[in-house]
């Protein structure tokens, strides 16, 4: 389990984990749980055609990723963030089925965008893992101020010279980078997941925000490793260890808040 094409598995997925649960917190925070959805899904569109010009497809999904985030925040400023939000996915979905439509094979390497090769990862995809992964958490914690009192209090953001707007498009491409470091590794349909269901699960064990993100963090990591061990005993695909921890944590953290709640009553 820990010997030979694991190692990878292991390292890659325990940054992954790291960089979910940071800017997953947020992501609960702010209430973008749409544009996470969004922002992945969307992008692999641009996997797909940079596999149609014979591009790299991590290339195609950076860009695209990153034009989802810009594109998303700016027009949000004028209209609601919901609706753009849907406009902007249904047309990166449908750039991407006109992409393999015209296609002459399905590559598995765009299937495994979908729903993630964590165990097919190879050294060379380390590195790059690992860089994105710090900028995306250096970055939260160079907006981590910002983030905090734009989520909480936009108004008395505001009173003391915060910009939200830019506030927003800022955390916008950092989930954008964060969607182009880890859809490789547990695919678009999966990345949602991880970055909502340990986050959320935090909020309900602490109120503080400091302790609920690194609550977050080392939910995220427990999910990960689960994951992959069941995965290694079973043979059933991660991903679905991914999605089922996920929803339990955030059954276990919606049953201890009533709980607590109910223990405040009486």
């Amino acid at each position: 389990m820990f010997t030979g094409f694991m190692v990878n598995a292991w390292l890659v997925a325990t940054i992954v984990a790291l960089v979910a649960g940071v800017v997953g917190f947020f992501v609960v925070l702010r209430g973008s749980a749409f544009q996470a959805h969004a922002i992945p899904n969307g992008a692999f569109a641009g996997a797909a055609g940079a596999n149609l010009i014979g591009v790299n497809p991590l290339i195609g999904l950076g860009v695209f990723s990153l034009a989802a985030a810009l594109g998303i925040g700016r027009l949000s400023r004028r209209g609601r963030s919901d609706v753009v939000t849907a406009l902007a996915l249904m047309m990166m979905l449908a750039l991407g089925a006109a992409f393999i439509s015209q296609s002459t094979q399905y590559e598995p390497e765009i299937f495994s965008l979908l729903f993630g090769e964590i165990l097919g990862v190879s050294s060379s995809q380390v590195l790059p893992v690992v860089v994105l992964g710090a900028v995306c958490v250096l970055a939260v914690a160079f907006l981590y101020r910002r983030l905090l009192m734009t989520s909480i209090a936009p108004e008395i953001a505001a009173a003391r010279g915060f910009r939200p707007e830019r506030v927003e498009m800022a955390f916008l491409v950092v989930l954008a980078c964060s969607t182009t470091m880890t859809v490789p590794v547990v695919g678009a349909m999966l990345i949602f997941s991880l970055m909502i269901g340990p986050p959320a699960a935090a909020r309900c064990f602490s109120n503080r925000p400091e302790i609920a993100l690194l609550v977050s963090v080392v939910i995220a990591l427990v999910t990960v490793w689960a994951s992959l061990a069941c995965s290694y005993t079973t043979n059933w695909p991660v991903g679905f260890y991914v999605g089922v921890f996920s929803a339990a944590w955030f059954g276990l953290g919606r049953t201890y808040g009533y709980l607590r709640r109910v223990r405040r009553v009486n």
